[in-house]
């Protein structure tokens, strides 16, 4: 039986890998969850592709640290890294990423006192289960949904930046809230 993948996944093997081995699968480590918060903003305006060519530069720039560290990096800290065509030079893209680091912080002292943390905070907006969704074609799947609309309010409530809805429901779907897999995919999970 050969492999059928959704119909945006290029033949390119970095699409292929991150289709096959990492979207759409659960993840709850705070870590990992920060980098794809992180790398769907800094995606807004661009093709996926481009953020996952980039991605490598960015795990040496930003996500090979503890989200304290990023949290210190200096405005003139950012600046440099405009040097490096490995990032998306976008000097508000990369300060919403140290923005985020701060804000992540802060909700991490807030969520202490609830005595939970912050993939707990983020999985309770769908009541910790994956949504399934019908997809007989990736066109017909939503940008957003209610979900991310609230998602989207919360965060930036909280002083996340680059975190709209249709950046939070790809947040969602490259996490495993959503599995927006094509119904005849061979990774969809339902």
């Amino acid at each position: 039986m050969s492999i059928q993948r959704c119909g945006w996944c290029s033949n390119d093997p970095l699409y292929i890998a991150y289709h096959d081995h990492e979207w759409g699968k659960a993840i709850h480590d705070e870590a990992h969850l920060f980098e794809m918060l992180c790398l769907e903003g800094q995606q807004a305006g661009l093709s996926w592709i481009t953020v996952l060519r980039k991605r490598e530069s960015y795990r040496q720039h930003f996500f090979q640290y503890a989200i304290a560290d990023i949290a210190q990096f200096s405005d003139a800290d950012l600046e440099d890294k405009l040097q490096d065509a490995g990032l998306i030079r976008h000097i508000g893209k990369l300060k919403a990423i140290r923005d985020n680091a701060i804000a992540w912080q802060h909700l991490t002292q807030e969520l202490q006192q609830q005595q939970i943390n912050v993939s707990d905070w983020l999985w309770s907006f769908v009541a910790d289960q994956t949504l399934h969704n019908d997809v007989p074609d990736y066109r017909q799947a939503p940008a957003q949904i209610e979900i991310s609309v609230a998602l989207s309010k919360a965060l930036k409530k909280k002083g996340f930046k680059f975190v709209g809805p249709t950046t939070c429901y790809a947040f969602m779907q490259a996490v495993g809230m959503v599995d927006d897999h094509e119904n005849h995919c061979s990774f969809k999970s339902f």
